[in-house]
């Protein structure tokens, strides 16, 4: 599957692209915007966990000319949480189709 590239600026990617991308750019900040409980059972190495208690301080902190890589349960909640991003001047935002749920099924 190609990334596919949303008119707001973010790129849908796979499972397996996003462990691609994971491998190969150190620099990658990784949001998982799961409730808390589920990130705590389980979430991907060097994810932050994302709420609406810290999300001011994630887009305050985080450097927007380097890349995020934003996962959900599914994938479609990720897909608003990355345009959001771009919106607020992030360069290169990713939204994983399939999110925890089927990126876990691999491991």
């Amino acid at each position: 599957m190609r990334d596919s590239i949303e008119a707001s600026g973010f790129k849908r990617i796979s499972c397996d692209r996003a462990r691609e991308i994971i491998k190969s750019i150190p620099n990658l900040t990784i949001v998982d915007i799961r409730d808390r409980e589920s990130f705590e059972l389980n979430h991907i190495p060097g994810s932050i966990h994302l709420d609406n208690q810290n999300i001011e301080m994630v887009l305050n902190n985080t450097k927007k000319d380097l890349p995020m890589l934003i996962y959900c349960y599914h994938g479609n909640s990720s897909q608003g949480a990355a345009k959001y991003f771009v919106e607020n001047g992030f360069k290169e935002v990713y939204s994983m189709d399939g999110g925890y749920t089927k990126y876990s099924s691999y491991m």
